[in-house]
Parts: C-alpha cells; structure tokens; sequence
C-alpha cells in the first residue's frame, strides 16, 4: 500500500509539474480515477494531504474547491524521484493535459468566493485570471447569503460575457 501511495504522490506531483497554473483537486482525482491508477479519491486524497503537509504542494481553499499548486520543493523532489514513474503513466498524464489544458486552465482560472463583512452583508470577490494575471476583480457586497451564492455561480457561467460588456462601456 505504502508503494501505491508514493506512486500516486509522484504523479500528483508530475501533473502539476507540467502546467503553470492550479489544478483543483477534483481535476487530478478524476484524471486519476478514469485512468484506472486507483479506485480510491480516499487514497488520492490521502496523498494530497501528506504532500501539502510535507510542503511539496500548496492547497488554496477557493470556494467549493481546493486549487493545488507544486512546490520547489516539489519540483526538486520530483526530479529526485522522476525515475520511479512508469513511462506509460507519464504518457497518459502528458496527454490528458495536451487534450484538457485549456478546458482545465478556464476551471482555474475563473474564481468567485464569498464572504461575510463586518456589517453583517455578504461581499462576492470576482476574478478571472490570464496566466495568472487578473483581468478583471470584483467585489460586490449583497445583504443575502443566496444572492452572494448566486452570483458566484453566474460568474462561472457568464464571466466572458460580463467581461466584454465591462471592455464595450469603458474603452
């Protein structure tokens, strides 16, 4: 079991080696459950949990999801232990990413959270990233929890269109 767990440390590792922006949790357990390297989110998740405590990967809390970035460290053990992945794994891990990279990308990239202020009100914080650089961040305050909610939900769904209509009025 020890050995599984190690393995499905170094291609979480791998994974996110391989691209430059956060991939959540969900994204590499189900890469990792459709590809059959387990049967288990328990175990991926297991792993997830020693590598961040290790301080090989940083695990942001964004919402409803948990965005994981690599570490150097991360990177340095990675290159250490590289060797120990089998060369078919790294093969599926470099093609989902080539045929997923941006669908994957746009999940990251598209960020909406709530909180609640000191006044009592709801404050929705709105942000939509390229390459990790904002082009847009928002914060709206609402008086109702729902409202906050929704919004968050509609930013996911409407971002670009609420992007180039903010571009159409202020240029």
């Amino acid at each position: 079991m020890r050995d599984f767990l190690t393995l499905y440390k170094l291609i979480i590792l791998y994974t996110l080696s391989r691209v430059d922006f956060p991939l959540t949790k969900n994204q590499i357990g189900d890469f990792m459950l459709e590809k059959e390297f387990t049967n288990s989110f328990l175990t991926i998740q297991q792993a997830m949990n020693e590598l961040t405590e290790a301080g090989f990967i940083t695990a942001k809390p964004v919402r409803n999801r948990t965005q994981l970035t690599i570490t150097p460290e991360g990177r340095q053990t990675l290159n250490y232990f590289r060797h120990q992945i089998n060369h078919g794994i790294v093969e599926d891990i470099d093609q989902f990413l080539k045929k997923n990279k941006f669908r994957l990308r746009d999940e990251s990239s598209i960020l909406a959270d709530y909180t609640r202020n000191a006044t009592g009100e709801y404050e929705a914080h709105l942000i939509a990233l390229d390459k990790g650089n904002p082009l847009v961040d928002i914060t709206l305050s609402v008086p109702l929890e729902e409202t906050a909610a929704s919004i968050c939900d509609n930013w996911h769904l409407k971002n670009q269109e609420i992007y180039q209509y903010l571009i159409g009025q202020l240029f």
